[in-house]
């Protein structure tokens, strides 16, 4: 089995059900709401360990309480959590999720350390010391830190360690810098998007299109994901799409990453992409019938 790490954005999520308006001058109330761990690069690790796959998180937080809860979360789930660092200039970073009546969220988010993680937090010499065979950046676009043109070398260096590297983006106006991200498409062995995502960034509304323009670019794998309907994969050996199972939907957030986290424990355990598409779809649908990005592994913890 292979080592899995993962680098990217981490959040102390507050998810919050059902919301549908926000008036300007006046309180609102809600019925539930989730606390955990959030952030892409967060919520693929957790789901990598509930998975029982070896995973060490590099990412940046403050040092306040509420880093304590992120550390206290990962712990429970057994990430590495040795390369995550706690910086007292920033503050860790917060998003609170609104889910409305469509079990869609919307984000007030304040980035924090998020910002300032670079690849000069990444010490080269782990992918040597822990046998790493595959290294994710989740969040992409919300890491300002990688929007320059160091980015493919870096990637580069890191694949002569003999590394596969995935790539999953995020949707955001903020740091939206797609240049930077197709320079490096030739580096990146499987490119995760959604179908949102890739329109975006190919102007093309069909997934086959989009994915081919990535193909181009030089992405080996690709893998579009379509929500509800699955995912379309465009590999080598197989191009199509893979339908996933339809299920009761209490709230989207972190169905992406889940499906990230089930296809690298997949990969990392032999499996052809085909069935890591598979059982990525399988993840993602597990997480969208819990509130919360990480409820549902919480709950598959505690039953064992």
């Amino acid at each position: 089995m292979n080592k899995v790490l993962v680098f990217g954005n981490v959040t102390l999520d507050v998810i919050c059900q059902t919301i549908d308006e926000v008036p300007r001058y006046e309180s609102i109330s809600f019925d539930q709401v989730a606390l955990s761990p959030g952030g892409c690069a967060s919520n693929v690790a957790i789901g990598l360990g509930a998975l029982g796959i070896p995973t060490l998180l590099v990412c940046k937080t403050g040092d306040d309480p509420a880093a304590d809860i992120l550390f206290s979360k990962w712990r429970k789930f057994h990430l590495d959590v040795t390369q995550v660092k706690k910086e007292t200039e920033h503050h860790t970073a917060v998003s609170i999720g609104l889910v409305d009546h469509n079990a869609q969220p919307r984000f007030i988010h304040t980035p924090g350390a998020n910002a300032a993680l670079s690849f000069s937090d990444l010490d080269f010499n782990i992918f040597r010391q822990h046998d790493i065979g595959f290294f994710h950046i989740g969040g992409f676009f919300v890491l300002p830190g990688l929007l320059d043109e160091k980015l493919p070398n870096a990637l580069s260096q890191i694949r002569q360690f003999g590394v596969a590297i995935s790539l999953d983006v995020v949707n955001t106006q903020r740091y939206w810098k797609p240049e930077f991200l197709f320079a490096s498409l030739p580096q990146i062995d499987y490119f995760l998007c959604n179908q949102t995502e890739a329109q975006k960034l190919t102007h093309e509304e069909d997934v086959k299109t989009s994915a081919q323009i990535f193909r181009k670019a030089g992405a080996l794998n690709i893998i579009i994901k379509l929500g509800g309907n699955g995912c379309y994969l465009d590999s080598p050996e197989f191009k199509g799409i893979i339908p996933a199972l339809k299920v009761p939907v209490v709230d989207t957030t972190g169905a992406g990453d889940a499906f990230a986290a089930g296809l690298l424990a997949s990969l990392a355990q032999g499996e052809s992409l085909y069935e890591a598409c598979n059982q990525a779809n399988q993840t993602g649908a597990s997480i969208v019938q819990h509130l919360g990005a990480i409820t549902y592994w919480e709950n598959q913890a505690s039953k064992k």
